[in-house]
């Protein structure tokens, strides 16, 4: 198997770099990843200017562009023979609607939109908490390893949440589940002419049994969702 990886952290994120090490048990890794963090980019992409690359180190290239970017520089012309897509990890939850804003999550749809398998994989972190990539990691190989076997229709693509996994607890269950569709808590603390987000991630609303609830919960939430948009009958 061939692996093609990416991120919106960064070619030198963390969470990357624990991908990295991991995903080599699956087979050959080529990563594409964009030479800065772009974080919360959605689905953006780069028509109106040349995308500069660097190499730097051997199968690991920075694009000065957006994850949806790297992948399609990758699955074109870096790595070709692509089997998969990996994107991740995330320092931080991409969970229901976080969709829509997401590069980590948008890297994935391209991928989907181009004919490829693809995972999402992001790590959740509890307030007053901190990231444990190893963890992570094994957490990642478990997720990836479950779903690459199940069946992705045309076009759809899995998106995969982390729980804060802390202590001595048993090793987080894995649970298929659908996406929240509560918005985010919008809130902003105004000074002057300028606005400040301080919306808390940790507090938004969520349905029961939706990858938010799950993940919240301590369970590994994973989603498998369209890239499609379908119009709704005229009314």
């Amino acid at each position: 198997m061939k692996l093609l990886l990416t991120n919106d952290d960064g070619i030198h994120a963390e969470g990357l770099a624990a991908l990295e090490r991991v995903m080599t048990q699956f087979g050959d890794t080529r990563t594409v990843a964009p030479q800065q963090p772009i974080s919360s980019c959605g689905h953006q992409t780069t028509t109106h200017r040349p995308l500069g690359t660097v190499t730097v180190a051997t199968n690991r290239t920075a694009i000065d562009g957006s994850p949806a970017d790297c992948v399609r520089l990758g699955l074109l012309y870096l790595a070709t023979d692509a089997d998969w897509v990996v994107s991740g990890i995330n320092a931080g939850g991409n969970l229901g609607v976080d969709i829509h804003m997401s590069g980590t999550v948008a890297a994935v749809r391209e991928a989907a939109l181009l004919g490829k398998p693809a995972i999402a994989i992001s790590q959740y972190l509890a307030r007053h908490s901190r990231f444990d990539w190893d963890r992570a990691a094994e957490l990642a190989v478990m997720a990836f390893r479950k779903v690459r076997e199940l069946p992705l229709p045309k076009g759809a693509f899995w998106n995969v949440n982390l729980p804060d996994w802390k202590g001595d607890t048993p090793c987080p269950e894995l649970v298929f589940c659908d996406p929240d569709q509560h918005p985010l808590a919008i809130d902003y603390r105004r000074e002057g002419d300028a606005f400040h987000y301080q919306g808390v991630y940790q507090q938004r609303p969520f349905e029961p049994g939706t990858d938010v609830d799950h993940c919240f919960r301590g369970h590994v939430a994973a989603s498998r969702v369209s890239s499609g948009f379908r119009g709704l009958p005229p009314i």
